[in-house]
């Protein structure tokens, strides 16, 4: 079995792509200095017939970096998407193909199940990066509609574990809480955290993700389905500091709260119905994944 994998030398593509090899894959996984995807033709240099694609790359941070570029998260996406999906149909139609979706795309006022992907409206600082992977899906949709082309899109909530970047881009929630933390643990300061510490967010071990990636490949019906990947319970954004603070061993009463701060939605927990049905789905709780930001960052200095 042969994979091409975009995004590969990333924060996702650096756990999965081991994971395929593992497995038996021969992957292609090339950087996007080897190939810009935002670039049309790029892909064509990719001529081996492959099995699978998983498209991992977008152009995006967290934080409020999708407030403030909108318009090129626009136009980059989605020269991305498209060239991708046209690489696959022109070149690769015999694979079938994995994309990655975003929580950030459900309408927060709509329960965060599959049928409302595309339902609703995505809240507004949010929305254009939102959108791209709503043209995304329709897109594979709309292959499989005229071609018969076979795909899935998997929703994962804030994903957690090694690889990520701490080297000065804007960090998930979880990191910069936990970066924080540390900080003040070195410095003996306070920590001072976005928003008053009640909107809800749930994280998820990158390695149980890829788990539930590779176990839904060979779920005939899990084909042609939006799926979320969500760890089925979620915390506020205190309950996380907190958690870190025990871990790192600094004491909570550090923790100060910002109202005035952007703080995106006020909560995402998805729904995990669906792929309980198909493959068993049991993800590690908050200590686990806590731990596994912390040793992101200073995991050797700590001893966890």
């Amino acid at each position: 079995m042969r994979a091409f994998v975009t995004g590969g030398k990333g924060f996702l593509g650096q756990t999965l792509v081991p994971r395929l090899r593992e497995a038996g894959y021969q992957v292609d996984a090339p950087s996007s200095k080897e190939c810009d995807l935002a670039r049309q033709g790029s892909l064509d240099l990719f001529s081996d017939t492959y099995d699978r694609i998983f498209h991992l790359a977008a152009w995006t941070q967290a934080g409020d970096f999708c407030l403030h570029h909108q318009g090129e998260q626009w136009i980059i996406n989605q020269q991305i998407n498209t060239n991708v999906l046209a690489w696959w149909k022109s070149r690769q139609e015999q694979a079938r193909a994995v994309f990655i979706g975003t929580s950030c795309a459900y309408d927060p006022n709509l329960p965060l199940s599959e049928e409302n992907y595309l339902r609703g409206e995505p809240i507004d600082s949010l929305y254009t990066y939102a959108m791209t992977k709503r043209m995304l899906e329709v897109g594979a949709r709309g292959l499989a509609r005229q071609f018969g082309m076979k795909s899935m899109t998997l929703v994962p909530s804030t994903l957690c574990g090694p690889y990520y970047h701490t080297d000065g881009r804007q960090m998930h929630f979880i990191y910069d809480v936990i970066r924080k933390i540390l900080e003040a643990k070195t410095s003996g300061g306070e920590v001072t955290l976005w928003g008053d510490g009640t909107q809800r967010r749930e994280i998820l071990r990158i390695e149980d993700f890829v788990s539930g990636m590779l176990g839904l490949l060979d779920r005939e019906s899990a084909w042609g389905q939006v799926i979320n990947l969500g760890a089925g319970r979620d915390y506020s954004i205190r309950e996380f500091a907190e958690e870190g603070c025990r871990i790192c061993e600094v004491d909570p009463a550090v923790l100060r709260y910002d109202t005035a701060k952007y703080v995106g939605a006020k909560a995402k927990k998805l729904e995990t119905a669906k792929i309980s049905s198909l493959i068993p789905w049991e993800p590690a709780g908050i200590k686990t994944s806590v731990s596994e930001v912390v040793k992101a960052f200073d995991g050797a200095a700590l001893g966890i």
